[in-house]
């Protein structure tokens, strides 16, 4: 470009002091001007697409990352859910057994207090029917107490 516009200065001067000038050397250079006005319009939409293809490629980069990023995550809290509902499954069989363990352990109570009552009840009677026996035996004996 630089070249031409030297040119164009050249043709120009010239224009100015040769009367015998021909303008159709004037046409022929602003032809070249447009030709190189189209090449730079050319090289510089060429390089907004290969800009463009550059933008694209590193966008489609940024999502595959993303994607892979967001499915290590998704697996991580997979793995992670997984784990709490395992840990609270043995919390949950663990508090399920405490508590059968507890209630086997009253039963065992409640079965020991009752066996404990009814020989209580037992040796009371048992106490009361000798006493009464006793006292039956001295009435029928007729012996009285010496006091």
């Amino acid at each position: 470009m630089e070249d031409l516009i030297a040119q164009f200065s050249f043709l120009s001067n010239e224009a100015l002091h040769d009367k015998s000038f021909d303008p159709s050397t004037v046409e022929d250079l602003m032809k070249l001007f447009e030709i190189e006005a189209y090449r730079s319009w050319a090289a510089v939409e060429l390089e907004q697409q290969q800009e463009v293809e550059e933008a694209e490629t590193a966008m489609q980069e940024a999502e595959d990352y993303m994607d892979s990023v967001m499915e290590s995550a998704m697996d991580e809290f997979r793995r992670f859910e997984e784990e709490m509902e395992r840990m609270s499954k043995e919390e949950m069989d663990s508090l399920v057994a405490t508590a059968e363990g507890a209630r086997r352990m009253g039963k065992l109570m409640e079965n020991a207090a009752t066996v404990a009552s009814k020989r209580y009840i037992e040796a009371a009677l048992n106490s009361a029917t000798a006493s009464m026996k006793s006292a039956w035996k001295g009435i029928s004996t007729k012996k009285v107490h010496p006091s």
